[in-house]
Formats: C-alpha cells, structure tokens, sequence
C-alpha cells in the first residue's frame, strides 16, 4: 500500500482509496446504492441534477500567469479573484475531511513529450472511475509527481455571495497554483472539460502544440490521417468511429510544431441516445463491464437500458477506456494529415451535406465555429436545436482569444494541399420548422467519398452568397441532396434563410474583424 498525507492538501481526519481497479470501484458504488448493474453487468449512475455542462459557471483565476493572456469575456473565461479561491479552497478541503476519499495519478497527452501528470481527489466513487476511463492509466503502481491538482467534491454547495461563484455549482482553473477546483455538480463531464480547458492554455502559450476539439482516425493503409472538427452532437465521434479507418480519439487533440496529431486523453465519453449496433457499431460494442453509464432510463421493470427514452436527458453518456475500441490506433498520435472537417448542425437547413472551402474560408469558418446548440449538451438547453456561433468549435474550452488559435490552423494550411470540407450533420429540405436531419448512412458515405479522393475528381458548382464549392455528384447519394437549394419545395423561403444565415455570420465576424488577418475576409459570405 503507498501512503498519502492528504493533510497536505488541507485534508483532516479522512481515509482513502488509492487507484482501485474499475471492479473495486463498481462493487463499491453498487454496495453504497450509488449505481445500479445493468443487464449486462454495466454500470449505471445517475449524475444528480446537472445532466450537462454549466459554462457560465466556470471560472479562470486572474492573477500574474493569466491576466493579460487569457481573453476575459462574461460568457465563458470568467475571471476569479485569487484571495477568493484560496478561501473556497479551505471550505472544500474541510468538507472533504473526514470522508472516505478516492484517489487516482493519471496522465493527459499520448505525446510523452506534453505528457501532463494530475493527481485527482474525488468524493464519489464513480467521479474517480470516470477519471480512470477518461485518463491514461499508469502501468505501475508508485507514486508520480504531479503537474496538477483534480479535487472534486459534488457534494459541496458554495455560498455565491460569501464565495464569489455566481451559483451553489462551480468549476475554477488556478494556473499558478496548478489546482482544478470543482463542486457542486455531479455531471463528469465537467472534469473532462475542465483539464482540456487547462491544456488548452498551456500548450499553445508553452509548447507550440495547436489544441482542437475534434476527433482523429487514419487510413489503415495509406495511413491519411483525418481531423473531424465539431461540438458535441455534430457527430464527431460517431462519423469518426469507422470500421474502415482506425480511431485516434474521439474529441481532444494537439497538432504539434512537426506536424503530430497526438490524443489528450486515454478514454471516451460517447452520447448514446438512440445508439444501435447497426450504425454505431464500435460504440455499441463498448458498452462493455469496466464502462460507465451516465443518466440513462431502464425499460419497465428490468435492468435493460432503453436507449431512445430521454426521460431524464438527452445527454445520456457512456465513459469507457479508449482500448475498448477495437480498431484503436496503438500509439493514439498519427501524422500525414490530408484531410479536414468541420462538422456542423444547420438548424437553418441551407448548408449543404458537403462542400470544400479554400483556406480563407477554412480559416473563416473555423474562427466563428457555426453550429446549433443540441439537446443536453450544455445544462438547460431545451430539445429544439438552437443555432449558434462557437468559436473555433469549442468557445467554452479556449481560454486564449480565437484569433490566436485561429492563427495556428491558418499556419497549418500555408503551403499543404490539406483539403478542408464543411459537413452539414443537420437539417436538409428545409428549415427546423419541417425539415428533416440528413440521414447518418448519406454523411458516411460523403466522407468517405471525401476520405478516398473522389470528390476531388467530381465537377463542382459555386454557391451563391457563401461561395463554397458544392461537389455535383457523390457515389450512394442522391445528387438532389447534395445542394440544398434542389431539396426544398420552396425556394422563395430556402433564398430568405440562406440570406438570414449570412447575415449571421457576418454580424458575429464583427467580433474579430479588427484583429484577423485580412486574407481571411475573401472567405465571408457576400450580400448583394
């Protein structure tokens, strides 16, 4: 047994477990009436009442390190005053003490070179479980030296007006002092994001690393390498789940000075309303003894999890270690990289399912990260899609202004042939009021037609407004998909929605407008 002084931590009077194995940790959850074992002998957990993330609730304290770096908004990077922190530090350290204490060394980044050690601290069972799926996993049982501090306390309440948080429920980055402080909520993914927010700094800032929410695969022979760019719910890791190409990871990554593309983390943590084997297959096979469900609905009177009831959430999650995979690239970095997506939900139904942008509008595109707001990703966002501007494809994880990254993909394309598509996951043949989402099988076969090299030979035609080029034919699909303007019945309505989305992008460019590269605004939608 190796012994931790946890009174070093401001820790009194509390016992501990020290890296259990996923089974100690399922019979403890199940024995403290915690969780429940699924048919199947899965774990299921309910995560309280949060469900989804709460980015306003999130805070980055300012101090010498991060005042005049990270870019200070009131909708994500939040400021914390550093006196505040110590004091919410001492209330959550004294409520940890005296409890039985989870305790895990993990690491972030399959680079060894970035490698990122974290020591976590858990109050509940199954938030250490999530971390061992979620993190890699040291071979050997000793103690490390961590570069960061995880202490997690669900149960505990902060007082907004004593404690300076805005509510009960909070999440704060310290980056001198290394510690990710969380309470309040029980939803996980909170911890996942929290540490890719804190390797969203500190590797562009030190390391020259560029940080992407996206997933990654490669070609099993040619070895391309794919990036598939998106918020969750766009599909990133469902379209990026391939049996054809094998998986580098399914949401965070780096893109190193010498043209690496290596995985931040050692799990998954996969949406699975309505999952089946047929069209998520390598999903599927995941929910597996040793995974994690979160805030899923059994069918009556069994323990037989029904996967389209959404009673409870429609972020219903699994966790699971990334090897459960069967097609998992071993060494989870690639290089070689030919291809870009930027994955996105139209909610206005007027972008097509593909179309291939210039390195303008790639860098456009990228810089606004378009998309619509799906169901339970966030805490509170209701069932009808809500579309929004996500800079980067990922605002509420990038604590450095978006120029700044954007700038790093902008570098990334200067002199490649990388083609770069956006991919329209959403609605088609008309606008959210009555159209429909394109179906899964038609978005696989387009990257895959996009993957293989065949859109590049296909005659293309230039769509007005936006000026992206739309290919014209696609092996498996109907070609009348493929420009929006072919599948709605009215056509007056389709040019009015396509001009109220221009508009859109326009308007939330002028956030940027002063400090971007003027190249880039050959890429903008033009108004007549």
């Amino acid at each position: 047994m190796i012994f931790f002084s946890l009174e070093n931590y401001g820790i009194s009077n509390s016992s501990y477990n020290w890296q259990l194995t996923p089974y100690e940790l399922q019979q403890i959850i199940i024995q403290n009436n915690m969780g429940i074992e699924t048919k199947s002998g899965v774990l299921a957990v309910n995560t309280g009442v949060f469900t989804g993330r709460s980015p306003k609730d999130r805070f980055i304290v300012k101090d010498n390190i991060t005042e005049k770096k990270i870019w200070w908004d009131e909708k994500y990077n939040q400021s914390f005053d550093s006196e505040k922190f110590d004091f919410l530090y001492q209330k959550v350290s004294q409520y940890l003490s005296g409890k039985t204490l989870y305790i895990r060394d993990g690491y972030l980044c399959s680079d060894k070179r970035y490698q990122l050690n974290v020591r976590s601290i858990s109050e509940y069972p199954w938030s250490d479980l999530f971390i061992h799926n979620l993190f890699f996993r040291f071979t050997k049982l000793e103690i490390i030296l961590p570069d960061w501090l995880l202490l997690c306390a669900p149960g505990f309440k902060a007082d907004p007006i004593k404690d300076g948080t805005r509510n009960k429920n909070f999440s704060i980055l310290n980056f001198s002092k290394k510690i990710i402080l969380i309470g309040g909520s029980g939803y996980t993914g909170e911890i996942k994001k929290s540490i890719f927010s804190v390797l969203n700094f500190i590797l562009p800032t030190y390391r020259n690393v560029f940080p992407m929410h996206c997933a990654v695969n490669v070609g099993k022979h040619k070895k391309d390498t794919a990036i598939f760019f998106g918020l969750s719910g766009t599909g990133k890791t469902t379209i990026s789940n391939d049996i054809n190409r094998n998986l580098i990871g399914d949401d965070e990554h780096g893109w190193t000075y010498d043209n690496i593309v290596f995985n931040f983390e050692g799990g998954c943590y996969a949406k699975i309303l309505g999952i089946s084997k047929k069209n998520e297959p390598m999903i599927y096979h995941a929910i597996k003894k040793g995974a994690m469900l979160e805030n899923v609905i059994f069918k009556k009177e069994t323990r037989e999890v029904d996967f389209f009831n959404d009673s409870i959430t429609q972020n219903m999650r699994i966790s699971y270690p990334i090897y459960f995979i069967k097609n998992i690239e071993k060494k989870l970095l690639s290089s070689n990289i030919k291809n870009i997506f930027f994955l996105t939900y139209d909610a206005f139904g007027v972008l097509p399912p593909i179309a291939k942008l210039n390195k303008a509008q790639s860098s456009y595109y990228f810089l606004l990260g378009y998309t619509s707001k799906v169901a339970g990703t966030e805490f509170n966002i209701q069932k009808k899609p809500k579309a929004t501007f996500s800079s980067c494809f990922g605002a509420p994880f990038m604590p450095l202004h978006p120029v700044q990254y954007t700038k790093m993909l902008m570098k990334k394309l200067e002199n490649t042939e990388i083609n770069v598509w956006m991919v329209n996951t959403g609605l088609i043949s008309g606008g959210d009021s009555f159209g429909s989402r394109i179906k899964l099988d038609d978005t696989r076969k387009i990257v895959q037609n996009a993957l293989n090299g065949f859109l590049l030979k296909v005659p293309y035609e230039i769509s007005p407004i936006f000026n992206f080029k739309i290919p014209k034919y696609c092996p498996g699909v109907s070609s009348s998909l493929l420009n929006p303007k072919n599948s709605w019945k009215n056509k007056k309505m389709y040019q009015n929605q396509v001009k109220i989305l221009a508009k859109k992008f326009i308007q939330n460019f002028d956030t940027y407008r002063q400090n971007i590269d003027k190249n880039i605004l050959s890429g903008e939608p033009i108004l007549e």
